[in-house]
């Protein structure tokens, strides 16, 4: 009986606990939730992918070593979609480098999972050949973009062709589903470009492949007749040929969005530029009539003569080197289409009536930028002032702007500014 009554008066007790003892009990809930957040090594494994999706590549690597939940999430499939291989050596280049102990682990272990890839090189011959040494590995890849970018100096160019080309073909022919392909500066040829094209025609989308000396126009043409889906196109002006425009003007061809070239001389009087007729630009304007077309010159004065005779589908229209008022007069005159001007040097001789031209017959130009040039402030308010707020970027060197009769340089920026609908002030140094 005794020992009844003191059963119960355990249990009463234990019931009717005061406060203190009430909040000290936790539910078994809570006692898992509290578990565990302090247990790191029990996250969910796509909280891990989320949160290691966010660390450099290096604290990844130490995360990992953390315990074996963490270096199950470093391996997994989804982080090495994408990677880029910096390859540079201690010795000519102050840039990291990815570990050789890692990219063994890459190439073991995840080769399979890579598709978005690309190398970063310097102007080491030694790294390029590490980088055509990773390409031949990579055998149980199905890659869909590939950049080959040298930071300095193109070191591809140094290698031996057939090792390049070797070490290239292997991603080709195992892909199979290329849409992106950045080869610029490379010894890249005609029949490796037939390999990349009979095993990736149906995919590839873009294609850049400025300073490739061992392409030929025929090459290029190729590509251009099988690759129908080529939204994007870059290459030296060399490789350009009416043939080629038409190729993709034709039905079977999608709409080319954007088309970069790259006019480029090196020896001057030495180079020798052939003349695009005007029907072929004309047939690419009706095939993809927002296309845009880059164009970056490079040339000397008296190199310009086979170009701006006549009128010429340019959007995006960049000047490297000094250009003459003859060459800018005629841009006014035969570049409808004009949205972006860059002119980094002109000379001595004002730019008055080739900026009033410019803005007369270029209704759509919204960017321009002027370095060693000159155009008086009166000219320049001028131009602002038939161009109007469709001037979004407005880059002009302060020494660009000569002071005359109506205008100083301290006045100058107010009435740009009235013009524009906003603040606007000359620039210091070249923002382009």
């Amino acid at each position: 009986m005794k020992r009844g009554l003191k059963e119960d008066e355990v249990d009463s007790s234990s019931s009717s606990g005061g406060p203190e003892e009430a909040s000290k009990r936790v539910c078994p809930l809570e006692e898992d939730l509290q578990d565990a957040a302090s247990n790191w090594g029990c996250l969910p494994q796509e909280i891990l992918l989320h949160i290691f999706q966010y660390l450099p590549l290096l604290d990844r690597a130490y995360a990992s070593q953390v315990c074996r939940g963490w270096n199950q999430a470093f391996h997994m499939p989804e982080l090495w979609r994408c990677f880029e291989f910096e390859l540079n050596q201690p010795a000519s280049s102050y840039l990291k480098a990815t570990h050789p102990d890692l990219i063994k682990q890459i190439i073991k272990r995840h080769s399979n999972h890579l598709q978005y890839v690309s190398f970063k090189v310097d102007s080491s011959t030694e790294s390029a050949e590490a980088a055509c040494d990773i390409l031949s590995q990579l055998v149980n890849c199905s890659l869909k973009t590939l950049g080959l970018i040298s930071t300095a100096r193109p070191s591809f160019m140094e290698l031996p062709k057939s090792h390049f080309i070797s070490a290239l073909t292997v991603v080709f022919v195992n892909s199979k589903s290329l849409s992106s392909l950045k080869i610029d500066d490379t010894p890249v040829d005609d029949p490796s470009l037939k390999v990349l094209v009979a095993n990736n025609s149906d995919t590839l989308k873009l294609l850049k492949m400025s300073s490739c000396p061992h392409v030929s126009p025929a090459g290029i043409l190729c590509v251009a007749d099988q690759c129908h889906g080529l939204r994007e196109l870059a290459l030296n002006y060399h490789l350009l040929s009416d043939e080629l425009l038409l190729a993709l003007s034709s039905e079977k061809h999608v709409h080319l969005e954007h088309l970069r070239i790259d006019v480029v001389s090196e020896n001057p009087g030495q180079t020798q530029f052939h003349t695009i007729k005007k029907s072929s630009w004309d047939a690419m304007v009706r095939h993809s009539p927002k296309f845009n077309l880059v164009m970056y010159f490079f040339l000397y004065e008296d190199e310009f003569g086979p170009f701006f005779r006549y009128e010429i589908p340019v959007t995006h229209l960049y000047f490297g080197r000094s250009v003459s008022k003859d060459v800018l007069g005629r841009v006014g005159m035969t570049c409808p289409r004009l949205v972006e001007l860059v002119v980094c040097a002109n000379g001595l001789r004002p730019l008055d009536e080739e900026l009033i031209r410019i803005a007369e017959r270029c209704q759509q130009l919204s960017a321009i930028g002027l370095g060693e040039c000159e155009v008086s402030c009166s000219a320049f308010v001028e131009f602002v002032k038939m161009c109007g707020r469709r001037l979004t970027q407005l880059s002009i060197m302060e020494e660009v702007l000569i002071p005359d009769h109506k205008y100083t340089l301290d006045e100058i920026h107010w009435e740009v500014s009235k013009h524009l609908g906003r603040v606007w002030f000359p620039d210091m140094m070249p923002t382009w």
